[in-house]
Parts: structure tokens; C-alpha cells; sequence
């Protein structure tokens, strides 16, 4: 902050003085933790809060269809080991595709950011390969791997792969030229210049893909459940749309979006972890 003071006749020097975060800083940053803690658990509460509101009072919610969260939550369905035992085979299903699909995405990220003749040569394919509708590739790998379990893995992990290709190569590419240049003059190797140039400067947006793809995986491995109904949440809710049982859709649906928190902040939280360099969500549309 900055205020005008008087030095002579006809003279005005500015003086600056130290804001509360420029002189206590552990404190500011302690104080903004606090604050958007309490606005991350706000947000969700007062959306329960409305939609508990809205079905009890049966405002724009018909409660003999939807139930209402305290139903939810308070339902015996939670005590069932049905119920878990299907949030476990989603859990097992969406982590093998979200593993497959990171290992192939970083593999061929890191090959494209770093070479532009393999870039030149893969590149056209998967373009076109990323703008087909994945779901639409089901029969496919039905066809391809049979019935059981591998399609769906394979699926999600098709899905994961795209979203990490394209967020391993575009920062391994958008690494600045200067840092480039500055370790080209050490006479650095190949390995020397991705391992202590490339790699830690792209890794931050590389962390960023994998938080949207641990998201998309959930999404996927919902909607293969759904498209192929034999177990897991998808199937949980599926089940109870078809016998009319509401308690059973949303508590599917809620615990498919809590399944999704929880991952999303496991890789958010081992990001953090591994990049201790980089600002946090200095990225615009991170998650």
C-alpha cells in the first residue's frame, strides 16, 4: 500500500508500507486455508440442504420418485454387503483401466513431446482416433476380447489414455525455449535434458491430466456398467431403475460422485506431493 507524504515545498514522495500478508504471511496463508476449506464443505451442504428442502416440501422434486439425501443416507441399503461389495468391483474395474490407460498415455506423451518424427508420424492417427465417441467402441472390444471383464477395463483405460497423451505431450512441448537453450549450453544429453528439464517442467500439467482423467475414468466405467449391466454401482443403479426403487438410483448415484471425490483427490494429493515446485491450481480449468 502506498500513501503520499509530504517531503518540501511542492514535493510529495510516495512511502510504501507492508500489507498484513507481506508481514505475517504463515498467518494470511493459514487464514485463506481456513476459508476455502469452509467454502469447499459449504458448497456441497447447502446443495444437500435444498435438495432435502425441495423433496420434503415436494418443491420442484416429486418425493414418490426422488429420495430425498437423509433418505439416502439413513437407508438400510447402506448397511447390505450387496452394496459394497458392488462399490468394490467398480473400484478394482476403474483403477486397472485408469493404470493401463496412464502407463500407454505417458509412453506415447513423452515419445511425441520429445521427438517430432514420431510426433509426425502418430500424430494424424490419434487425432482421429480421439474425436470417435469411446463408448461407441464397446461392441468393438466385445468382439475383440470377449464378454467378460477386459472389454470394460479396456474401455476405460482407452479413455484415460487420451486425456494423458494430450496432457504429457502439449507441456513437454511448451517447455520454454530458454530453459531448453540454457541446458543445451551445459552440453546436457538427451536424458539430461529430459530428466532435469523437460520432466519437472511439464510435470505440474501432467498432474492436471491425470486429475481430469481420474474423473473421465469414473464417468466411463459408470456408464459401461449401465451399458453392460452385470455388476459394479452401474449396475446398482440400473437395477433400481428398472424395479422403480429411487433409494437404490440415488444411492448409487451418490456413491459413484463420493468414489469420484475420493480418487480425484488422491491424485490431486500425489501431485502435490511430487511437484512441490509448482503453484497450486495456477492452471485455469483444473479440477
Amino acid at each position: 500500500m502506498t500513501a503520499p507524504t509530504d517531503a518540501g515545498p511542492g514535493q510529495v514522495v510516495l512511502q510504501r508500507h507492508a500489507t498484513d500478508a507481506e508481514r505475517n504471511p504463515a498467518a494470511t496463508a493459514r487464514r485463506r486455508r481456513y476459508i476455502e476449506t469452509g467454502l469447499a464443505i459449504a458448497g456441497p451442504l447447502v446443495f444437500l440442504a435444498v435438495w432435502e428442502v425441495c423433496v420434503r416440501n415436494d418443491w420442484w422434486l416429486d418425493s414418490r420418485l426422488i429420495s430425498s439425501p437423509w433418505e439416502i443416507i439413513t437407508s438400510d441399503r447402506l448397511r447390505e454387503r450387496e452394496v459394497w461389495e458392488a462399490v468394490w468391483i467398480t473400484t478394482v474395474r476403474m483403477f486397472k483401466g485408469f493404470v493401463i490407460g496412464t502407463a500407454l498415455g505417458l509412453l506415447f506423451g513423452v515419445a511425441m513431446g520429445t521427438s517430432r518424427y514420431i510426433r509426425a508420424a502418430l500424430n494424424s492417427t490419434l487425432t482421429a482416433l480421439y474425436t470417435v465417441p469411446k463408448i461407441a467402441l464397446l461392441p468393438v472390444y466385445l468382439l475383440l476380447f470377449g464378454f467378460e471383464e477386459a472389454p470394460r477395463v479396456y474401455l476405460i483405460a482407452t479413455v484415460v489414455f487420451f486425456f494423458v497423451w494430450i496432457y504429457t505431450m502439449a507441456p513437454i512441448m511448451a517447455v520454454p525455449t530458454g530453459y531448453r537453450e540454457a541446458a543445451a549450453s551445459f552440453n546436457a544429453t538427451r536424458w539430461q535434458m529430459f530428466r532435469h528439464v523437460l520432466w519437472p517442467g511439464a510435470l505440474p500439467q501432467i498432474f492436471v491430466g491425470l486429475r481430469v482423467a481420474a474423473g473421465v475414468a469414473v464417468l466411463m466405467v459408470i456408464a459401461v456398467e449401465l451399458i453392460l449391466p452385470r455388476d459394479g454401482i452401474g449396475y446398482f443403479v440400473n437395477r433400481g431403475r428398472e424395479l422403480g426403487l429411487p433409494d437404490n438410483t440415488f444411492l448409487g448415484v451418490l456413491l459413484a460422485a463420493l468414489l469420484g471425490i475420493v480418487f480425484v483427490g488422491l491424485v490431486r494429493m500425489l501431485g502435490r506431493l511430487m511437484t512441490p515446485w509448482a503453484p497450486e491450481d495456477n492452471s485455469p480449468g483444473q479440477i
